[in-house]
């Protein structure tokens, strides 16, 4: 009696989990050996697709085959055995070797010419059919995806509400997600550090397990938390119909950080300029050291001019800066007037402000169509689409948080305006007084660059507050070139500047 091995496979583990397929096969198999005098010595069961190559079971087998451990094989179905070309080849160089390969379902001498080809057209039927399942399934997918639905699990922090419906916010761990942005976003913590804090705050991956440093990483990595699908695959961005648990300024903040713009390090001291003060030459930050009682910053560029700056000296730059920027008393008095006198009119301006971001947002839907066209039609490589795609879904995201900030209220201008002004007029009083991290915070608010080029120390202000400091304040009374010439003047750029900046000085 000639020795056969048995094989039974179906395409996925849980199909052989709670289905019966597998075990129809089989039966089918043994009847199959037992009317034509078969006998099967081993049995191997696959529970994988046949539609790539790779699959272990099944390549073990040929082996074994090849070896001479069995006589020929015996399999259900032609799609059985593979749904592949390069599959169906490989058992084609067996039927050409002399081996049996027996399809319990169909009655095919592979031996013949007739049969063969018979064969080989539901093979290649079997291959088409995959082809096509896999083109209907990705119409699927991206037909759900312009819909704005995430047709895959739902991420850490978000629920899954069943098939067309939006993810919605986890009650336990959205809350803690949204913390792990605006931890990381303070360049205060490295990844590892960040993690430590947020498995002692309860944060769990999906699984109700301990979430791992590459799952942190992924997390903090996606869009999905500011409102956007991606594919990571191929990078596509989608706008999504769940509810955003981060805005895109604090998204785009730890994307630099992760860019390795900021380095995260667990701090020794508590230094008031730690990781602040660039070195004008080559860019790196000075790394603060206590000696003698003193706080040095030194560049650890070996021959690098900038040596060592003492943190007075980094204190009196900053300090000197804030001189410029204090309203005197009669100043202060004027700009609580003018403010009371814009109030009256703010509403309209705020009014005018959101019809403008409106009208630009209104735009993009035209300019995202044409581009489409464009790509369908040939003009357009689909590299280049999916670039300008991306920056438009982008824009469109950041425009309508600004729409939304101005209906609401909260990106009131005049609200902002008096709160900086009152910020910068007790400026200095707060910086002497303030802790090593208050100092920190200070200066992050009000300046966008702190340098350092030998023993020379550079402060360059934000551009809300270098509008105040180059306002016109001379001892003969005449213009500041180049300055606005009145504090009215001023006020007005400010109140411009806040009203379509919702996030500056912040």
């Amino acid at each position: 009696m000639k020795l056969y091995f048995g094989y039974i496979r179906v395409s996925t583990p849980k199909q052989g989990e709670k289905g019966v397929s597998l075990q129809e096969q089989k039966e089918a198999i043994q009847n199959y050996a037992r009317r034509y005098g078969l006998e099967i010595i081993q049995w191997f069961e696959e529970r994988e697709t046949a539609a790539k190559r790779g699959r272990p079971v099944f390549n073990q087998m040929l082996r074994l085959i090849r070896q001479g451990k069995a006589q020929g094989v015996i399999i259900h179905k032609i799609d059985r055995s593979a749904r592949n070309l390069k599959d169906w080849a490989d058992l084609g160089e067996l039927i050409d070797a002399g081996i049996e390969v027996h399809f319990a379902n169909e009655s095919l001498d592979l031996h013949t010419r007739g049969g063969r080809l018979s064969a080989d057209i539901q093979a290649v039927v079997a291959a088409d059919y995959i082809r096509n399942l896999r083109e209907e399934t990705k119409k699927g997918f991206y037909g759900r995806l312009k819909q704005g639905f995430y047709p895959i699990r739902a991420p850490i922090g978000y629920i899954d509400c069943g098939k067309a419906k939006a993810k919605e916010p986890d009650p336990v761990r959205a809350p803690l997600v949204t913390e792990a942005f605006n931890l990381y976003a303070t360049g205060e913590y490295s990844l590892p550090r960040l993690l430590e804090e947020l498995g002692s705050r309860g944060l769990k991956n999906r699984s109700g397990g301990r979430l791992h440093l590459n799952g942190l990483s992924t997390m903090l990595n996606n869009p999905f938390y500011m409102g956007l699908i991606r594919i990571r695959k191929t990078g596509e961005l989608f706008p999504g119909n769940h509810e955003p648990l981060i805005g895109k300024a604090l998204f785009d903040r730890v994307q630099l950080i992760l860019r390795g713009k900021t380095v995260n390090r667990l701090a020794r001291h508590d230094f008031a300029f730690r990781r602040m003060v660039r070195c004008a030459g080559c860019r790196y930050s000075l790394i603060g050291e206590l000696q003698k009682g003193h706080v040095y910053y030194r560049c650890q560029t070996p021959d690098c001019p900038t040596t060592t700056i003492r943190e007075e000296c980094i204190d009196d730059a900053f300090a000197g800066k804030l001189d410029t920027v204090k309203l005197d008393e009669e100043e202060m008095q004027r700009a609580r007037l003018w403010i009371s006198q814009a109030r009256i009119n703010h509403d309209k301006f705020r009014e005018d402000e959101a019809q403008k971001v409106a009208f630009r947002l209104n735009q993009l839907r035209p300019r995202l169509e044409r581009l489409t066209d464009a790509f369908l039609d040939g003009t357009v490589e689909r590299d280049l689409f999916e670039n300008r795609k991306n920056a438009l879904l982008l824009e469109e995201k950041e425009l309508k948080e600004k729409l939304a900030i101005l209906k609401s209220g909260q990106g009131d201008g005049l609200v902002r305006l008096e709160e900086f002004l009152e910020l910068v007029n007790r400026s200095v009083f707060l910086y002497e007084n303030a802790l090593p991290q208050e100092k920190r915070d200070f200066v992050k608010k009000l300046t966008s660059n702190l340098s350092a080029q030998e023993k020379n120390v550079s402060v360059e202000l934000k551009t809300e507050v270098q509008l105040l400091a180059e306002r016109s304040k001379t001892d003969d009374g005449g213009p500041y070139r180049g300055a606005p010439r009145t504090l009215d003047a001023v006020l007005s750029d400010l109140l411009k500047y806040f009203s379509q900046n919702p996030m500056a000085a912040n």
